[in-house]
């Protein structure tokens, strides 16, 4: 079960139609479900993207500027099929952690999109990953 914080945001994301309130009113958010690395449980998280194509969009690994990746990204990196729930769809995806020279040129874009990332950055020490998550066909 996620923490009380991200299911609230994923109850209030389910009830209307991919739409929040609070500190995110007005931001794009996906859910992401994740297949736990060693349970295989399924975890939803609610993230921040940045479109990259008609079938493919980037998730910053950020966990908020924690010292360590979030688990859904251990959980991709064990388990790359994914669901996305964008509020008015849902569909499986594929998750692949971008590699260090794609991963520097989609940080620049999302960085001039949002520059709190490089707040998050800025407060650790390793290179927070870039993932892109790439609509199944």
């Amino acid at each position: 079960m996620p923490n009380p914080f991200n299911q609230q945001i994923i109850d209030e994301f389910r009830a209307n139609q991919g739409r929040v309130g609070g500190m995110f009113e007005g931001s794009e958010l996906i859910l992401l479900t994740t297949r736990g690395a060693r349970s295989g449980a399924a975890h939803t998280t609610p993230l921040g993207f940045l479109r990259d194509g008609p079938d493919r969009i980037l998730v910053i690994a950020s966990a908020g500027g924690a010292p360590g990746n979030p688990d859904w990204f251990h959980n991709v990196r064990a388990n790359p099929r994914v669901t996305i729930e964008t509020g008015s769809h849902t569909y499986e995806a594929l998750a692949e952690p971008l590699p260090a020279d794609e991963r520097d040129e989609a940080w620049q874009r999302a960085v001039a999109d949002n520059p709190g990332w490089d707040d998050y950055q800025a407060k650790v020490t390793r290179t927070i990953p870039v993932v892109a998550l790439i609509r199944a066909t």
